[in-house]
């Protein structure tokens, strides 16, 4: 690391000062642009303190439709929107693009790749990424999808396989190139294999006339009896029976083992041949939580108080992902979801405003509305306010919320348009293969996990 004497002091009238600390207004330093930063920033945006929020990206993504750009549902661009035009209202927020790769806690430093940034009170608001538990070749050989460039990635691989398995002459061979596997039972993997199923039956049927799609399969693969473990027990057997209906080979407490270029391979010994292994297994705090030097919990995450701060610095809050709060009972933790983070953003600024003004801070009190998952076309389950539905009617709620929740008319417009597109004419209109030369195409197949940006 670069020693702090030779690293330059972003400067900006936003956020350095060389006033003294009781002359100017507080500074509130955000770390992340995702759903909590941006909550933190909504309620800090009128109070009187000066806001700086970096991210390593100039865009909010929101993740919760990753799986429809990793199937050619959505373009990329229809669940992103621009960080500066988000906060271009607010006029004591800024904006740094830039990666933050630790924190001075004692001389209150956020350190980043473009120089160090001087804060008053600091929100970390990193997020998550894959979990792969230490798996060094099952995170080479397999995908994630925990951001654009992964699902993109994710998006050209499986394009890649169709068009590979069209000129293949060996029968096994094609077949494991039209096997997608998902690891995990969770939303992410059931809503995946869900659309996993939805392109084969309505895309790549149409588009490869040549391939027998019979041969094609999707098999979805949890460690555990049951899938949506979250889920009451009446809505995990109506996804289950639901995936099982559509074709989906639901593969109940198999854990995986290993994985290579091949497949997978499972602890009971046996073996899936599958060119596209996406691992949804399991989420981990971001990479930041580990250079903290901080006690971190279960999933790498930041242990932090009630009031959201850390134990021994009371100027310090960590939010969403990246926390480790227990909340539900005692040994588990909030979940890492859009709604935790939200709230969390804005408990932790109501503390820091609390803090200016001399005010006790509150705990963090988590109120749950509820949760959802889809299960391809025209399904999913829902589970809201004691209302649990599954069939239509829940997907008729999921389409309603999601869309409401994207940032910007014109990406609630692009979904709405895709989604209509998609319902009545049964194609996908994002079928382009990105960034990725016929050199390419080989080594990308051959070796999956290599992390190479498609975009």
């Amino acid at each position: 690391m670069i020693s702090l004497e030779r690293r330059q002091i972003v400067s900006s009238p936003h956020i350095i000062s060389n006033q003294p600390a009781q002359s100017r207004r507080p500074r509130v330093v955000i770390v992340g642009a995702g759903f909590g930063g941006l909550a933190a920033v909504r309620t800090l945006a009128q109070a009187p303190v000066d806001v700086l929020l970096i991210n390593r990206t100039n865009y909010h993504g929101f993740w919760p439709l990753l799986y429809q750009v990793a199937t050619a549902g959505l373009e990329p661009e229809s669940i992103a929107y621009p960080v500066r035009a988000i906060l271009r209202r607010y006029r004591n927020v800024n904006f740094l693009l830039a990666e933050v790769h630790s924190v001075d806690f004692t001389r209150q430093l956020v350190h980043t790749n473009t120089g160090s940034v001087q804060y008053d009170y600091l929100i970390l608001a990193a997020g998550s990424t894959t979990n792969f538990f230490g798996n060094e070749r099952i995170a080479r050989h397999t995908l994630g999808m925990k951001d654009l460039n992964e699902a993109q990635r994710l998006r050209n691989h499986v394009l890649l396989c169709c068009e590979r398995a069209a000129a293949e002459s060996d029968p096994d061979k094609r077949m494991a190139l039209l096997t997608f596997a998902v690891v995990g039972g969770g939303p992410t993997g059931v809503e995946l294999a869900g659309a996993f199923v939805e392109l084969i039956r309505h895309v790549i049927r149409h588009d490869y006339p040549m391939l027998d799609v019979r041969q094609a399969r999707v098999v979805l693969i949890e460690a555990t009896d049951r899938i949506l473990a979250s889920f009451p027990d009446s809505l995990q057997q109506a996804a289950l029976h639901r995936l099982q209906r559509m074709g989906v080979e639901v593969r109940l407490n198999t854990p995986v083992a290993d994985a290579d270029t091949n497949g997978l391979r499972f602890r009971d010994g046996s073996s899936l041949a599958a060119k596209t292994v996406v691992w949804a297994a399991g989420v981990r705090g971001a990479p930041l939580a580990d250079a903290l030097g901080v006690t971190l919990g279960r999933g790498a995450r930041v242990v932090v108080t009630p009031q959201l701060t850390l134990p021994d610095d009371d100027r310090v809050f960590v939010i969403g992902d990246m926390a480790y709060l227990e909340g539900y009972r005692p040994g588990v933790a909030y979940p890492m979801v859009a709604p935790v983070a939200i709230q969390m953003g804005e408990q932790a600024a109501r503390n820091i405003l609390a803090q200016i003004d001399g005010r006790p801070m509150q705990p963090f009190q988590y109120h749950d509305k509820g949760q959802m998952a889809t299960i391809g076309r025209s399904a999913a389950v829902l589970d809201a306010f004691g209302v649990r539905l599954s069939g239509w009617l829940a997907w008729v709620g999921w389409l309603f919320v999601h869309l409401m929740a994207l940032v910007g008319f014109r990406n609630r417009a692009l979904v709405l348009l895709n989604w209509a597109y998609s319902y009545f004419t049964y194609d996908r209109g994002v079928r382009l293969i990105f960034g990725i030369g016929a050199e390419e195409h080989e080594e990308a197949l051959l070796d999956v996990g290599k992390r190479q940006d498609y975009r």
